[in-house]
């Protein structure tokens, strides 16, 4: 894709970016080689490559999911202010 100094003054405008001639051909320049490299990129072949969840072959240190505390629900249950049908009834903020 080629793109114009009027196209990066436009995307310049469009992000309220003041930009002057010069700042404006080196943004396009730069944009241009961005452009080429995604296109050589896009040209290469990756059908035959699993796509990755990271970058690096990690795996995490998991425990074991375990119960490490009593059920205490009924206690907690017990002190508060307005339970029903087990569950914690609250006032209305929003109306």
């Amino acid at each position: 894709m080629a793109l114009t100094l009027d196209d990066v003054k436009r995307v310049a405008h469009l992000a309220r970016i003041a930009i002057n001639d010069e700042e404006a051909q080196s943004t396009q320049s730069q944009l241009t080689g961005i452009f080429k490299l995604i296109g050589e990129m896009e040209a290469i072949d990756v059908s035959a490559i699993t796509p990755m969840s990271h970058a690096q072959d990690v795996v995490q240190r998991l425990r074991d999911d375990a119960v490490t505390e009593a059920d205490q629900r009924q206690r907690f249950q017990a002190i508060a202010p307005q339970v029903e049908a087990g569950l914690y009834l609250v006032p209305k903020v929003i109306e």
